[in-house]
């Protein structure tokens, strides 16, 4: 999954949660109202992104929203936005400093073809042994 969609999951999983002090909820949340509005400068407030944020702030545990917003953020190419993945980054670095962060991290990021990295390393994803059609 993308930084964005990631922090964007993340950023609203963590607001909900509970064990997290006032100062870092606010700090949370303020990042991620950056990052919401940023979203909505570059794409606009009537971008299919925006509505899909919308409909995953209205249940935050759906697994068909987190994915419509991630495809539409793949489709929008906001993940290249150097600005928005910066913004995102910085939401996400505040979600890995609060206990359990790293995991819960981990636990948004999990399905199929999924490679994350960290610290500025990459990652990929080699899929081998897919059979191919027969065109007899």
């Amino acid at each position: 999954m993308d930084p964005i969609t990631t922090a964007l999951i993340a950023g609203l999983s963590a607001g909900l949660g509970a064990g997290l002090k006032d100062a870092s909820k606010k700090l949370i949340a303020d990042a991620y109202a950056a990052l919401k509005a940023k979203l909505t400068e570059k794409l606009g407030a009537d971008s299919e992104v925006a509505g899909a944020l919308a409909q995953l702030e209205k249940k935050p545990d759906s697994k068909g929203r987190q994915q419509t917003l991630a495809e539409e953020v793949a489709t929008s190419k906001a993940a290249e936005d150097a600005d928005l993945k910066g913004t995102a980054e910085k939401l996400l670095e505040l979600l890995r400093a609060q206990p359990g962060g790293e995991q819960r991290l981990q636990q948004i990021a999990s399905g199929s073809y999924i490679a994350q990295a960290a610290g500025g390393s990459t990652a990929s994803v080699n899929i081998s042994g897919i059979a191919k059609p027969d065109n007899d």
